[in-house]
């Protein structure tokens, strides 16, 4: 059975990637979460999907030239402040958490928390330069395959499994990676194939499919040999699944 994964704490059943989630992802009893992170003119990690705060919290300007003791006076729908990753890890110890770089900037602060704490991250990035730049900090921390990597693997899925499991081998960036995480269509490209999902499982790679809120697709995909459901809609899903 798939694994259930809370997209940003659950973003239709609590405001994302805020304490309110956090709380409501551990009150599920999911113990992985899926998040963003920016951040601050001063250094400061925060869980935050967008570059800017304006869409989340009640104050205005790109993060990334804002200082934390500025952000922290704003509040989120819940009326609570932004979430600090490290708090998070601190506050919410149950909780592993996919996380996403979403900026460059904050690759390597991001790198050096996760080394401090290998077992309870999966570093993620459309960006492969980013993810390499990450695995150089922090080289015993599992990591997800970036764009290009997860495009190679469709192509390669193409070809008979043995003669696609020893090409992948050859490239570091798969080597590196110890997951996927992949919508089941992207554009009009079917992503999540049979043939996908099996090299993956070859190479030992776990499977992740993003962001699947409709109820029949959960639980077609919860019978499914994929690893993992990301979804924004955790307690659903569970209740599907029960």
């Amino acid at each position: 059975m798939a694994r259930i994964i809370a997209h940003r704490g659950g973003g239709l059943e609590a405001p994302e990637n805020s304490y309110t989630a956090l709380a409501h992802t551990r009150a599920a009893g999911v113990s992985w979460m899926e998040t963003d992170v920016h951040i601050t003119a001063d250094g400061a990690v925060v869980l935050l999907h967008d570059p800017h705060v304006d869409r989340v919290l009640d104050g205005h300007g790109m993060l990334s030239e804002l200082t934390w003791r500025e952000v922290s006076q704003m509040r989120d729908a819940a009326g609570d402040p932004p979430v600090l990753l490290l708090d998070a890890l601190k506050e919410f110890p149950e909780l592993r958490f996919i996380v996403d770089a979403k900026c460059d900037a904050v690759a390597g602060p991001l790198a050096r928390i996760a080394r401090a704490h290998p077992e309870r991250f999966f570093l993620a990035s459309f960006c492969d330069a980013r993810l390499g730049y990450m695995a150089k900090i922090a080289p015993h921390t599992r990591f997800s395959a970036g764009q290009i990597i997860v495009g190679q693997l469709f192509g390669l899925s193409h070809l008979p499994l043995s003669a696609a499991v020893r090409l992948a081998k050859l490239d570091p960036g798969i080597r590196r990676a110890s997951g996927v995480q992949v919508p089941e269509v992207y554009g009009k490209i079917r992503v999540l194939t049979d043939r996908f999902i099996t090299l993956c499982h070859a190479l030992g790679l776990r499977v992740d499919v993003w962001t699947v809120n409709d109820d029949v697709d959960i639980c077609r995909l919860a019978g499914s040999t994929i690893d993992g459901i990301i979804t924004d809609r955790p307690r659903r899903a569970l209740e599907l699944l029960a």
